[in-house]
């Protein structure tokens, strides 16, 4: 099983009160591709479905998309 990581689509963003673009939510995507999309620019695809490329990643509390979380909270857990 590959793990997943939460992260943003960035034409997903709006603007915080200093003026920093701010993700209104962020995708689960397989964290295996997270560094290499970093790097080299590549798009990933979230569980959703979406296609973007890593810019950003989440902070605690930050929103995540809903289809992503159904879909993450509906995958078999990995072994401990």
């Amino acid at each position: 099983m590959t793990s997943t990581e939460v992260l943003e689509k960035p034409d997903e963003l709006t603007t915080d009160s200093t003026g920093n673009d701010i993700p209104k939510m962020f995708h689960y995507v397989r964290k295996a591709k997270i560094a290499e999309s970093a790097v080299m620019g590549n798009m990933v695809v979230a569980l959703c479905g979406e296609t973007f490329p890593v810019t950003k990643s989440p902070k605690p509390g930050s929103p995540v998309c809903p289809d992503c979380k159904k879909i993450y909270e509906s995958m078999p857990k990995g072994k401990a």
